[in-house]
């Protein structure tokens, strides 16, 4: 009896914990930010998942090496999409669209999470658009669907996307299922990746462990 008393009491200071966020502020500071960049090979890192009340929200930060213009920055999931057996389930479309030309390979679009990108640090270019064919879901045990982006699809794209080469200080907002992905890094690119999760996909309450 006592055992279930204390094991229900951890519950609930535990629940207490992630509610009070949603009612007082939470500081992520410059030096545990260089922590978890630290920490690791990891390309995208979570660094924490923040309950909300309706919603939770993530917040992230992201280091791209160099790749050579015409190549795709492999991030979590396009390499594991690249290792996928045959006959694996597919996602996105079955087939490209009529007279849609093909894209760039290694994109990714997240079906439940948005992404506001505050680039810090480097430059690249970055692809948004177009159409995944064929695709690979992310499995539902993986990183990239517990604790970084929620369930997401990976692979080429087909059809007309933009290219932006952004630098320290540009902002951008990707909506759910907007494929999305870089090439042409020169040396790097560093950004904080703020992610709201209205379904609450996400590990509830998740700090990454460089920061504990």
């Amino acid at each position: 009896m006592n055992k279930v008393i204390l094991g229900a009491l951890v519950l609930c200071m535990a629940s207490s914990a992630v509610l009070a966020q949603t009612d007082s502020a939470t500081y992520i500071m410059n030096d545990q930010i260089q922590a978890v960049l630290k920490s690791g090979t990891a390309t995208d890192r979570t660094l924490r998942v923040l309950d909300m009340g309706s919603y939770q929200l993530s917040v992230a930060v992201v280091h791209r090496g160099a790749t050579p213009a015409g190549a795709a920055s492999q991030g979590n999931a396009s390499a594991a999409a690249a290792a996928r057996p045959a006959g694996a389930p597919t996602c996105g479309l079955a087939t490209a669209p009529a007279g849609a030309a093909a894209g760039q390979r290694g994109m990714i679009s997240h079906t439940d999470t948005v992404e506001t990108y505050i680039v810090t640090s480097g430059s690249g270019t970055l692809i948004t658009g177009g159409q995944i064919v064929n695709g690979a879901p992310s499995a539902p045990d993986s990183d990239v669907t517990r604790v970084l982006n929620g369930p997401s699809c990976s692979g080429q794209v087909y059809g007309p996307t933009v290219n932006r080469v952004v630098h320290v200080g540009d902002v951008i907002v990707i909506p759910a299922n907007v494929a999305h992905g870089w090439t042409a890094i020169g040396d790097h690119v560093t950004y904080l990746s703020v992610r709201p999760d209205p379904k609450k996909v996400l590990q509830p309450g998740y700090v990454h462990p460089a920061i504990k």
